[in-house]
C-alpha cells in the first residue's frame, strides 16, 4: 500500500539528484543478500555466464550452463572444443554461432595467455575475446571482491533517473555514479559498489522498472527527483 510519504512525494516531484547515501542504505536494507543471479561454481564459470548474458536474460543463461560446463568445466575443455557442438548447447540464448565462437575464443584466450586461470587483472580481462569493462567489473566484484559498479541498462536507468547523471554512455555513469557517492557517502558498507550496483539491478527489476515504475512502493520516492514523473 502506498504511504502518505510516497504519495507526496508523487504529487510534489523533487528537485536535484537523491542523496546517495540514503539510496544506499535503503536498498541493503530491500535487498538482503543480493547477489548475481548467475549460477556459478567459480570464476571460470561466472566468466562466461557473463560473456553469455549479453542481450539476455540470467535465467535462460541458467538453463543452458548446467549442460555447457558439465561436457566443457574448465577453459582448457573449452578452448578444445567443437564449435558447432557448442552452438547446439547455447543456441536456445539465440545467436548460438555467434555465442559459441566467443566463449571459445575466451577459452582459449585463458589458455594461452593466463595458464586456463581466470586473471583478476582489469586490463588482461579486457583482452580476452568478448569481455568488456562491464563483464570485467562483474567478475572482479563478484568473484573477487573488489568495489567496482557494473553499468547494465538497469543500473544506467536508475542512475538518470535519481538524478546522479544525464548520460546514457556506460562510462560517463559509472563516472558519474562514482563521483555521487564520494559527494554524499561517508564509506558505510552499503556504499560497495559491487553492492550498490547488484541492488540497483533488483531494483530495477522488480520496482523501478523501465516503463512502468512502482514509484507507490517504492523506498526511495520521497528523495527521487523522477518519483511519480515517468
Amino acid at each position: 500500500m502506498p504511504t502518505s510519504t510516497s504519495r507526496a512525494a508523487a504529487e510534489e516531484p523533487r528537485v536535484g539528484p537523491a542523496d546517495a547515501a540514503v539510496v544506499a542504505s535503503r536498498l541493503a536494507a530491500v535487498h538482503v543478500g543480493a547477489r548475481t543471479e548467475l549460477d556459478h561454481r567459480d570464476a571460470f564459470e561466472l566468466l562466461v555466464a557473463t560473456v553469455l548474458s549479453a542481450q539476455t536474460t540470467d535465467v535462460r543463461v541458467n538453463q543452458v550452463t548446467p549442460d555447457l560446463f558439465a561436457a566443457w568445466p574448465d577453459a582448457a575443455a573449452l578452448a578444445g572444443a567443437d564449435e558447432t557442438t557448442v552452438t547446439e548447447v547455447v543456441r536456445p540464448l539465440g545467436m548460438g554461432p555467434t555465442r559459441a565462437r566467443r566463449i571459445i575464443g575466451l577459452a582459449r584466450g585463458l589458455v594461452a595467455d593466463h595458464d586456463g586461470e581466470v586473471p583478476d587483472d582489469q586490463a588482461a580481462l579486457e583482452a580476452l575475446p568478448g569481455v568488456g569493462r562491464k563483464t570485467a567489473h562483474v567478475l572482479r566484484g563478484a568473484w573477487f571482491g573488489h568495489s567496482l559498479l557494473a553499468v547494465d541498462t538497469h543500473v544506467g536507468r536508475l542512475a538518470r533517473r535519481l538524478g546522479w547523471t544525464t548520460s546514457s554512455d556506460p562510462r560517463t555513469v559509472e563516472e558519474d555514479v562514482i563521483a555521487r557517492l564520494a559527494a554524499d557517502g561517508d564509506g558505510s558498507p552499503a556504499e560497495d559498489l559491487t553492492l550498490l550496483g547488484l541492488r540497483l539491478i533488483l531494483h530495477g527489476r522488480r520496482v523501478c522498472t523501465a516503463r512502468a515504475p512502482r514509484c507507490g512502493d517504492c523506498v526511495l520516492a520521497d528523495v527521487c527527483p523522477s518519483a511519480g514523473a515517468v
